[in-house]
């Protein structure tokens, strides 16, 4: 059973994803619409493209994805709709799609041009239902635009390797709801340059020797309960989705705060992993 998703920077405040649902609805009136996120940060590329990655491969192969994170049209932007990794795609062409298209290479992409018959200042409601709903009812990419043999990509999702190989220089690119710092360096990058080596983890005024596997790790169980307590702790961590990151064991954000505001990271913060 394939689906149409929503992930946009709308918000759930105004009308736009209930507009957006009930155009789908019009045209396919037993397909079933699933979010995946509105409260994407606004015209934040890199966080949307987090979000996608980790949440696509849990939906059926046949799904369609609306992507509507800055989609606004203009010369330099264009819309395209693509298959990728036996998904569908439909996003500005933004750079939204460097982080997932990264594993797997798009079997197609075509540039939109049913905008020739539509005037829209709103084109996640005009032109990418349209889309959507063409593409769900079994139709072609070709019908709906031009075939194009690459999309934009963005270079600041992607951490850098220094030339000799013994540092990675990454960013934070996600905060979470519980304040944890999500970064772009990822398990698989950093067991290829680390090779097995010790390394010296430094963010901010921050230094971490160890990533772990779970929160729980820094919890010494053999200790009597009142003794383990660990809360407020910082800790590096190689997330559900296997990118690193950084937390406050049993952070909550509406008490005591989160990595993000009790370390004092921010979106596109800086960090680099030397190895000896």
């Amino acid at each position: 059973m394939s689906l149409i998703t929503l992930t946009t920077d709308f918000g759930l405040k105004d009308h736009f994803v209930g507009a957006v649902k009930g155009a789908i609805y019009t045209e396919l009136p037993d397909v079933n619409i699933v979010d995946i996120s509105h409260d994407i940060s606004p015209f934040n590329i890199p966080e949307t493209a987090y979000v996608m990655k980790n949440a696509y491969k849990s939906f059926p192969e046949g799904s369609i994805h609306i992507i509507g994170v800055d989609s606004e049209l203009d010369e330099e932007t264009k819309h395209i709709a693509l298959k990728l990794d036996n998904h569908y795609f439909i996003c500005p062409n933004n750079g939204v799609i460097s982080m997932i298209a990264s594993e797997f290479r798009p079997e197609k992409i075509v540039e939109i041009n049913i905008h020739d018959h539509v005037e829209s200042s709103f084109p996640v409601l005009d032109v990418f239902v349209k889309v959507a709903c063409h593409l769900k009812r079994g139709g072609t990419l070709e019908v709906i635009g031009r075939e194009i043999e690459d999309f934009k990509r963005i270079t600041d999702i992607q951490p850098a390797i220094s030339f000799d190989t013994r540092k990675i220089t990454g960013s934070v690119i996600y905060i979470d709801n519980y304040g944890n710092i999500i970064t772009n360096i990822n398990r698989k990058l950093f067991n290829k340059i680390g090779g097995g080596r010790d390394f010296t983890m430094l963010i901010g005024r921050y230094t971490f020797k160890k990533i772990h596997d779970r929160y729980n790790d820094i919890v010494n169980f053999d200790l009597p309960p009142d003794q383990r307590n660990q809360d407020g702790t910082k800790l590096a961590i190689f997330n559900s989705a296997g990118f690193i990151e950084i937390a406050i064991y049993r952070s909550n954000m509406k008490t005591v705060g989160g990595a993000a505001s009790l370390l004092g990271f921010e979106y596109r913060d800086q960090l680099s992993i030397s190895f000896e």
